[in-house]
């Protein structure tokens, strides 16, 4: 870290100063508002703290100004209405709060204005927009879709902005209930991203009339409602995304130029359109889940020869999978889970080289599970809550060192636990409960001490209702210091519970019931105490206090342990956009990919209830 000092040679005369992507900490220096004749400032991607002071104001000969990417705090000072030469400027992704001045309006020369993801207050008023014929960018809101509505667009809807907007993006800002009416005169529009912006109602006819050829159509999290316009335009390679409203009636069908479609969290119903795969040939990313959408995964599926991510969960389909994994070769994420799909598993799966992600849940699916073992790159598989039958294959722990979600819960799984899941070091949450398994807990969270540090990793343990075997819960388990979640109960367990490190915080009585075999806890005053009176889980879903901050200890927690490991895997593709769609747009690009992970974890744990 360094701090932005004062230079040992003169540096008056500079006007093109760029110091972004460094190291430098502390306060914007005083000395630099003496560069009167700077025309170019690049402070981004640093560490600055402090407020902007209102001798920003003296840099009139400006044109290009970057802040974004620091911890600067406080207002934009009204001084900055003295930058009429300013072209550029970007103070997104800081922690500045407070009003915006309408000084902002004065910014005659403006063309890009970014002051996203920050915390501003108050209204939104045309006078901030007054003299800026000549912008063509906006960038205004936040990330977080929780936050509260701190800033209000404040415009009559008989305005008539001075400008023509190419890129619009306002998110989690009051801007509805109606859709802003003073975008009926921008012609030239090619993004339009109004997300989690209060809009009520349909999208308007005169929206429509404007016969823009978009980029991007980002509506997500508003209220809009009845049926999705067909008459849209859309570029090559656009993107849509219409989640979270209240859409109803059939999926629409578009352009051939979309490559990105996400419609989940809506109201649509009707069998998915046969011909999707003829429309939309394009498509790489295709999210329709948690809809209503019934009927059988159409074969024409598989002409998306393109698509990396297909996400279908929380429908009402119905029937087998069709045979078009081999036409699809290029799949990362798949979800299927929660429907009513049933057949077995096919065994092209396994050429799906790329895959990451496999949820098939809670579904009706039968029989063997086939080999994964070319899926290498899987992180999550989940197959709980079907049919499933056969051993666990051993493959799961000799092809993928990636895996961090393995459930198989709720099947009809024998055998016993392979020796080979020991080599996968990257897992967090292992959950094999309500099977048929039998035979002892496996050596490496038992009995071969040497290798416990293969799992250390493991924050989840449910083994429970199993026909497992053996003397004793292994001490060694206590070297499993991320554990935080443990079910053994109703197993054939015998012998004295383990002690020691986090074991003496499982003091439920009920992780351990069912094994008459046990002699002893690891609490034994809580054990005395709870004798006669074990906490059986209610089979109605209620839970009693210590269970609720049991689960919200967990998911913290887990949370906390997963991040690290989280962004290991996939941090790396947080600057490739589309990429970071495939992976993050399950709840909004890269800053809700925690969102997402605790998300899950809540399915997770509905589904343990």
């Amino acid at each position: 870290m360094l701090p932005l000092t004062l230079p040992s040679i003169n540096f008056t005369s500079l006007s093109v100063l760029d110091l972004s992507s460094n190291k430098f900490t502390s306060t914007i220096p005083p000395w630099l508002f003496n560069l009167t004749k700077l025309e170019n400032l690049d402070l981004s991607y640093n560490s600055l703290t402090g407020k902007l002071p209102d001798s920003l104001g003296y840099l009139k000969s400006l044109r290009y100004l970057n802040l974004s990417g620091n911890s600067l705090e406080g207002p934009i000072p009204k001084s900055i209405g003295n930058l009429t030469s300013l072209e550029e400027f970007n103070l997104g992704g800081n922690q500045m709060s407070g009003i915006i001045p309408e000084s902002l309006g004065e910014l005659s020369s403006l063309v890009s204005l970014d002051i996203f993801g920050n915390k501003w207050e108050g209204a939104i008023t045309e006078a901030h927009f007054a003299k800026l014929g000549g912008l063509r960018k906006v960038l205004i809101g936040n990330y977080p879709r929780n936050i509260s509505f701190s800033l209000v667009f404040n415009i009559s809807s008989d305005w008539v902005p001075p400008f023509k907007l190419r890129y619009l993006e306002i998110r989690s800002c009051q801007l509805g209930p109606k859709f802003p009416t003073w975008l009926r005169n921008q012609t030239e529009l090619t993004t339009v991203v109004l997300l989690n912006a209060r809009i009520s109602g349909t999208i308007p006819d005169w929206f429509l009339q404007l016969d823009l050829q978009l980029d991007e159509l980002s509506l997500a999290d508003n209220q809009l409602s009845g049926r999705v316009p067909n008459s849209l335009r859309f570029s090559y390679d656009s993107l849509v995304d219409l989640s979270s409203n209240c859409y109803e009636g059939p999926l629409p069908l578009w352009s051939s130029n979309i490559s990105r479609l996400y419609l989940r969290d809506n109201r649509f119903s009707w069998p998915i359109l046969h011909n999707i795969g003829q429309v939309m040939p394009n498509l790489t990313q295709l999210d329709i889940s948690t809809n209503s959408l019934s009927g059988s995964i159409p074969l024409f599926l598989g002409n998306l020869s393109q698509l990396q991510v297909i996400l279908i969960s929380n429908n009402l389909l119905s029937g087998e999978i069709p045979h078009f994994w081999n036409n699809i070769p290029s799949l990362v994420s798949i979800d299927l889970s929660n429907n009513s799909l049933s057949g077995t598993i096919q065994r092209s799966l396994s050429s799906l080289t790329s895959l990451e992600f496999l949820g098939l849940s809670s579904n009706n699916f039968s029989g063997e599970v086939p080999s994964l073992k070319n899926c290498t790159y899987l992180n999550i598989l989940d197959l709980g809550d079907n049919k499933f039958s056969g051993p666990i294959l051993a493959s799961i722990g000799e092809s993928m060192p990636n895996l961090q979600i393995l459930s198989l819960r709720s099947n009809s799984f024998t055998g016993s636990i392979p020796l080979k899941l020991c080599g996968l070091s990257a897992l967090h949450i292992l959950d094999f409960s309500h099977n048929n398994l039998f035979g002892n807990i496996p050596h490496c969270i038992g009995n071969i001490p040497t290798n416990i540090g293969n799992l250390e990793s493991i924050e989840t343990l449910d083994l429970s209702k199993n026909k497992l075997s053996g003397y004793s819960i292994p001490q060694s388990m206590v070297s499993l210091t991320f554990l935080n979640h443990l079910n053994l109960s109703y197993n054939n367990l015998s012998g004295k519970i383990a002690t020691g490190n986090q074991f003496h915080t499982f003091v439920d009585p009920s992780i351990y019931e069912g094994n008459p075999g046990l002699s002893s806890c690891p609490l034994p005053i809580v054990c005395q105490v709870n004798v006669g009176a074990p906490q059986v889980p209610s089979g109605d879903g209620g839970e009693d206090d210590d269970s609720k901050l049991e689960k919200l200890q967990f998911v913290i927690s887990l949370v906390i342990g997963f991040c690290a490991g989280f962004w290991g895997v996939f941090g790396t593709l947080a600057m490739k956009r589309s990429w970071r769609y495939a992976y993050f747009h399950f709840l909004d690009k890269v800053k809700d990919a925690v969102f997402y992970f605790v998300s899950a974890i809540g399915t997770y744990l509905r589904k343990r209830s």
